[in-house]
């Protein structure tokens, strides 16, 4: 079984890629790339067209995740399931189809977790809404939790290399809000409509 999930990494890379954000703002006349801060991802759809559409964008991205997680875990167990979230993750945040240039990876990396620690899920996303609402900045919310994650999968007393893999992750992630932390903390970052 190991074999085939190896073979599957292929597979989930390719599921990360699937544009949702893109897709979603093209269908309201927007290319995403191009207005608010050109991220393709949900907090950037939510900043330019809305809530409710931002909320479909972090559906369709968590949903890779959780797809690869999930197949992972059925396919051959955790070890499986991470590295197949973690291919969905490469491929939304790196996709092939646009030069390497995707998403910043939370709503995925959210779905993937979503599947292998859904306690720590449903506990830092109405953290995440909570951060957001109260500040107006995504990336802000979106740096806090994706720091606490691996607390949390530590908290739930998950193995050594459980929490290792999520840091992992978490690190890949936060590599790409490199840019919003110094918006931070110059005052300059985008705010949520």
């Amino acid at each position: 079984m190991t074999a085939v999930w190896w073979l599957l990494i292929p597979v989930a890379y390719l599921v990360g890629t699937f544009p949702g954000a893109t897709i979603v703002a093209r269908a309201h006349g927007v290319d995403i790339r191009t207005v608010g801060s050109g991220n393709p991802g949900a907090s950037n759809v939510t900043r330019v067209l809305g809530w409710r559409r931002g909320i479909w964008v972090f559906v369709l991205d968590a949903a890779k995740g959780a797809l690869a997680a999930g197949l992972g875990l059925i396919v051959s167990g955790r070890p499986a399931g991470y590295v197949l979230g973690a291919a969905a993750v490469l491929g939304h945040v790196l996709p092939v189809w646009t030069r390497f240039r995707g998403g910043k990876g939370v709503a995925t990396g959210g779905g993937v977790f979503a599947v292998l620690s859904p306690l720590v899920f449903v506990v830092l996303v109405p953290l995440w809404l909570l951060i957001s609402r109260l500040t107006k900045k995504a990336s802000l919310a979106s740096i806090v939790i994706v720091a606490l994650l691996p607390v949390g999968v530590g908290l739930m007393k998950r193995s050594w290399w459980e929490v290792g893999a999520t840091v992992l992750v978490c690190v890949f992630v936060m590599i790409r809000h490199v840019g919003n932390i110094r918006r931070l903390a110059g005052r300059r970052e985008h705010a949520l409509t």
